[in-house]
């Protein structure tokens, strides 16, 4: 018991540094420089520290987290509310030559090599869940197969599921919970009046689904998940990660401040307080880790 090397950064640090290269996409080598450590100190750093907001689920009111889609399913189910689904792509660096499976990552649409990752929002563009990566060679629609979002709306609560014509077809097989675009029925020598009519329907399914577009648009704001490059085995708990905190920042400006009980970053991560020894000998960056924490909406640290 006790076997292994201490370590160097407090909690406080190596939260930090965590949410610095979420946010920003900062390399190890920078954090290291800035920290004034090891590399390897950083390596080891985010890496513990990663998986727990990725764990954490999405905030939807300061005391509701969804961890699972059955729990999102049964969320929208119970308030009646309308969830819109989508994919969103994530470039990643190319596997090397001569890897098994290597042009599985190349995405049919942007050919170009990524992962893709099936983003579920509420009406009003709030992100809910975000699934684990997979190949970007993957189709949306093959995707929610493989998650067991079909099971779940077929077998669960009535709900309304806006998604794009990617998904077309899974109307039929969860009950016509999933709805799609009108499907074109004319292909050559369509009737005027039928081109009026899909073009009016068309444009009034794009209206309602455009928020799922925000909500991954604000995900995409955060480095990493605009260009990631690097391990591609991590970028299942990063995507969740920055949903989890998106989420959060979210629910958090939507909440009137009277009703928001600010926690600790202790509790929010689920891990215990630092000791006071620790925090004493991390008092130079604790005023930094202040501001980051209040940006996230976590708080000070006094919480």
């Amino acid at each position: 018991m006790g076997a292994g090397a201490k370590h160097r950064l407090v909690f406080v640090d190596r939260l930090l540094a965590t949410l610095v290269h979420l946010r920003h996409g900062a390399t190890h080598d920078v954090l290291a420089c800035l920290f004034g450590v090891d590399r390897s100190t950083i390596t080891r750093a985010i890496g513990e520290v990663r998986p727990l907001p990725a764990e954490r689920g999405c905030t939807v009111s300061p005391d509701v987290r969804l961890r699972t889609l059955a729990e999102v399913v049964d969320h929208l189910g119970a308030g009646d509310k309308t969830g819109i689904v989508d994919g969103t792509e994530i470039r990643v660096r190319r596997p090397a030559a001569g890897r098994k499976d290597r042009d599985k990552f190349i995405s049919g649409k942007s050919k170009q090599n990524a992962v893709k990752s099936m983003v579920l929002t509420d009406g009003d563009g709030r992100v809910l869940f975000c699934s684990p990566t997979k190949p970007a060679s993957c189709a949306d629609i093959t995707h929610a197969r493989q998650s067991g979002l079909v099971k779940l709306l077929a077998d669960g609560p009535a709900v309304e599921i806006l998604a794009d014509a990617g998904y077309q077809g899974l109307g039929a097989q969860s009950g016509g919970r999933v709805v799609t675009p009108p499907h074109r029925k004319f292909k050559k020598n369509a009737p005027h009046w039928y081109e009026e009519t899909h073009e009016r329907q068309r444009k009034a399914h794009s209206s309602r689904r455009i928020r799922v577009e925000h909500g991954i648009a604000h995900l995409k704001n955060w480095r990493p998940l605009a260009r990631y490059l690097g391990r591609r085995e991590h970028m299942s708990d990063i995507v969740q990660a920055v949903a989890g905190l998106l989420s959060h920042q979210q629910t958090a400006d939507l909440t009137p401040a009277r009703q928001i009980r600010t926690p600790s970053p202790a509790a929010i991560l689920d891990v215990s307080l630092p000791t006071m020894h620790e925090l004493v000998r991390g008092c130079s960056v604790t005023g930094g880790v202040v501001g980051v924490l209040a940006g996230y909406g976590w708080g000070d640290l006094s919480g």
